[in-house]
């Protein structure tokens, strides 16, 4: 039985030239774990030869499956076993495998490499912190590499100790490299609740419960979904929920497909689908515009945060009908410089950190892709990630913070980082200090709720 029928193909065709539909990524997951020796140089080689050989065909196939099937496939990635694994045994030199790593993305031609990653979400060893004060020149050093920390979860609490740093982590690696505006930071996010099968970066690593390669494919379609919506203009809060699980069923189909014959073709498990809804700077491909479209004057406005989890259910529900193999995130991101009309919002003061803050309790992750001053403290930055964490801890979900503290700009003032991470005014944080509150360390207790056993 096909999985697509003739007038679903014929409707995906519609989605592709109008609508902005696209696979995001197709991301390989391949576990590193058989690769750790005792010195750095040995382990980076043998990481550097495993991703090769199991990553060498990962942009032919994606070329080829979407000139087969006429769906444009944007991004092809890698993601690794967290790298704080591997370098246990070499700490202070991680760099090495950092550039190992970097060399790799760039041999097999893929546009990002995802898994410098650690999860000190309720402890960090010595070698793990050594990791983390890698992060500012690995970030500096390499070109496609992309970095996660996971500082908290629903069941451990939240290791202060490790916000802390992390705000420290975010503000050197701006710093070094200011001659692209911070663009290191870019390529960094602190976690809450971080998922083993991400396929977006820069959060994507491969989890230690997965297989030894995986694909995990996200597909993106905001242009879909506020296409859709045009036609139920002036109907029901039921009618727009209607008309959104109908069309995620119908992304998760195209989605499923593309992620079946690429798994088939690479070798790999087939892992999941993710269904998030990631904008881009072009006109046409907002998530802002969803929900502006829902009834919104302008995204920011009360009323934001009710529509966005309108949104963000019906996403997820109409692509489970779809999928078995609903995994990620699957939801609707929220990235200021990479969304036009969350530009737009930041540009007319409509949306500020509190209101973003607010909207990621219940959208797919948090403050992300996000510029602020470049004077802004570490504890500020620390606070902000911390705030995001009690978010996701209190409820059971993912959250994240990518902040850019933009070196030598203010507010008033934009970034342009070009290609999809777009371009962003420069938004203004709090001025007044968290600094005692940071600076006592230890963790914060999980929630009573936590306590399912």
């Amino acid at each position: 039985m096909n999985i697509l029928n003739r007038n679903e193909i014929i409707e995906t065709i519609d989605m592709v030239e109008k609508e902005h539909f696209d696979v995001r990524t197709i991301t390989m997951g391949i576990s590193l774990l058989s690769c750790i020796r005792d010195s750095a140089e040995e382990t980076a080689r043998l990481c550097y030869d495993k991703i090769c050989k199991k990553a060498e065909n990962i942009v032919k196939v994606a070329e080829d499956l979407g000139m087969e099937y006429g769906i444009p496939i944007i991004n092809k990635r890698v993601s690794i076993t967290p790298a704080s694994m591997l370098t246990a045994n070499f700490s202070g030199k991680e760099v090495v495998l950092a550039k190992a790593l970097d060399n790799a993305a760039k041999t097999v031609g893929i546009d990002f490499l995802g898994g410098y990653s650690a999860l000190v979400q309720k402890g960090m060893t010595s070698f793990e912190r050594s990791f983390i004060e890698s992060i500012p020149e690995a970030l500096s050093v390499t070109e496609r590499m992309c970095s996660s920390i996971n500082v908290g979860s629903s069941k451990s609490g939240i290791n202060m100790d490790a916000v802390s740093l992390m705000g420290k982590i975010v503000k050197e690696t701006a710093n070094l490299t200011a001659d692209k505006d911070g663009l290191g930071a870019a390529k960094l996010v602190v976690f809450c609740n971080a998922v083993e099968d991400n396929p977006f970066m820069a959060g994507a690593f491969h989890g230690v419960g997965e297989a030894e390669t995986v694909i995990n494919v996200g597909v993106s379609g905001p242009g879909v979904v506020h296409h859709a919506l045009k036609g139920v203009k002036g109907l029901s809060i039921g009618e727009v929920c209607e008309t959104i699980k109908k069309t995620a069923f119908k992304i998760s189909r195209a989605g499923m497909l593309i992620a079946k014959e690429a798994s088939k073709r690479l070798n790999a498990e087939f892992g999941i689908i993710d269904l998030s809804l990631a904008p881009t700077p072009v006109m046409g491909d907002s998530v802002a515009h969803i929900l502006e479209e829902i009834g919104l004057q302008s995204v920011g406005a009360h009323g934001t945060t009710a529509a966005l989890a309108l949104l963000n259910d019906a996403v997820k529900k109409g692509g489970v009908m779809a999928s078995g193999n609903v995994g990620g995130l699957s939801g609707a991101f929220i990235p200021v410089s990479e969304d036009i009309g969350m530009i737009n919002a930041a540009e007319k003061g409509a949306i500020s950190l509190d209101k973003l803050e607010a909207m990621t309790s219940v959208c797919s992750v948090g403050i992300d892709m996000v510029a602020i001053p470049g004077n802004t403290s570490a504890e500020t930055i620390s606070g902000i990630i911390a705030d995001e964490a009690a978010i996701g801890m209190i409820n059971n979900k993912t959250t994240a913070v990518r902040v850019i503290p933009v070196p030598n700009k203010g507010v008033g003032e934009y970034v342009e980082f070009g290609g999809l991470l777009g371009r962003a005014p420069i938004m203004k944080v709090s001025d007044y200090s968290c600094a005692d509150f940071i600076n006592r360390g230890g963790r914060i207790p999980a929630p009573i709720h936590s306590n399912k056993n």
